[in-house]
């Protein structure tokens, strides 16, 4: 991002509570991360995570299949409430009597209405067939954050559903305190992973936005983040380094190459190969858990981590941090 274009405005919406996050100055600098985080968030709604047969009677029957239900699928509505918790659908489903039941779902963005008639267990209990779920936790990488407003962004790409690959819908969510307590290093065609361990109740953070180029949000005042200020600046074929936590928490700089600049319908990405051996050694080069990692190119903020490639752990991919911001503004923009 040129010099002259690094003035952020984060005005965000929290839609949960319709509470306005603070604005940002203009911030000629931004803090380079690297830390490693704890991530909790609750979906908007419950996925569905799989179906089961109930069996009845007289029988197995599959009451989820047969409304058209998939994986992946967010169930928002049942039996004509809103439902934004599991708290909510298991109030909703404790009204069933028996009979066909209208369900409301999100599937790749788009609603889909759907009737659901629950079976009779051996027992007697009325049973849906459904597994799911209404959260996710796990650890990643801190990208950014302007310590004049405490806005952050991470990760560098968006929480999925794994079965699926959709976006999910971000009901809340909060960051903790983390620290690498292992590393399962990457191997040809099998990923490796950092083994984190969270500390639930020092949260340091919200996540207001859940999208395909990360999550962002506010960080609590006196958030113990390591880092330095730097410039923002654009990204090049050729050598630069990253920031990430290896153990504890406190991350470290590790080299890499940046082999190629291209543009996809997405923005600018770039393909990284890990040159450092010490990061090779410990890891076998990039893992999961380092998206996010912070890409230092001549001394200024250019990118982030995203992704690996499966068949070689030292290589992998990366989004620019131009559009890490441009994203924030645009969600800004819409919700203002």
């Amino acid at each position: 991002m040129a010099a002259k274009n690094k003035i952020l405005v984060f005005t965000l919406i929290l839609a949960l509570s319709a509470a306005v996050l603070p604005a940002s100055a203009a911030a000629q600098e931004l803090m380079a991360g690297g830390r490693a985080i704890g991530i909790r968030m609750n979906t908007d709604g419950v996925v569905v995570a799989g179906s089961a047969p109930v069996e009845t009677a007289s029988g197995q029957v599959t009451p989820a299949l047969d409304a058209g239900l998939r994986t992946g699928d967010v169930i928002v509505k049942l039996a004509g409430a809103d439902v934004h918790t599991a708290e909510d659908f298991v109030k909703a489903a404790s009204g069933m009597k028996g009979g066909a039941v209208a369900m409301k779902v999100m599937r790749n963005g788009e609603a889909k209405e759907l009737s659901i008639t629950p079976a009779k267990d051996a027992d007697g209990a009325l049973k849906l067939g459904l597994w799911l779920r209404d959260g996710i936790a796990g650890v990643g990488t801190l990208t950014f954050y302007d310590p004049a407003t405490g806005v952050y962004g991470a990760l560098g790409h968006g929480i999925t559903d794994s079965d699926t690959g959709a976006l999910l819908p971000l009901g809340s969510g909060v960051l903790t305190k983390a620290s690498i307590v292992g590393i399962v290093k990457g191997e040809n065609g099998t990923p490796g992973q950092l083994s984190g361990c969270t500390d639930e109740k020092s949260i340091c953070g919200s996540i207001v936005l859940n999208t395909d180029y990360g999550i962002f949000g506010i960080l609590e005042p006196g958030s113990d983040v390591p880092g330095s200020a730097m410039e923002c600046g654009g990204m090049k074929p050729g050598p630069a380094t990253i920031l990430t936590t290896l153990s504890g928490s406190a991350p470290g700089e590790y080299s890499i190459e940046i082999n190629r600049v291209y543009h996809d319908q997405s923005g600018e990405r770039v393909m990284i190969t890990v040159t450092d051996q010490a990061l090779i050694d410990a890891a076998g080069g990039i893992v999961q858990g380092m998206s996010g990692s912070p890409i230092i190119q001549d001394g200024k903020l250019v990118g982030a981590v995203t992704h690996v490639f499966v068949n070689d752990p030292t290589r992998g991919y990366g989004l620019s941090i131009a559009d890490m911001i441009s994203e924030v503004q645009a969600c800004a923009s819409k919700a203002a």
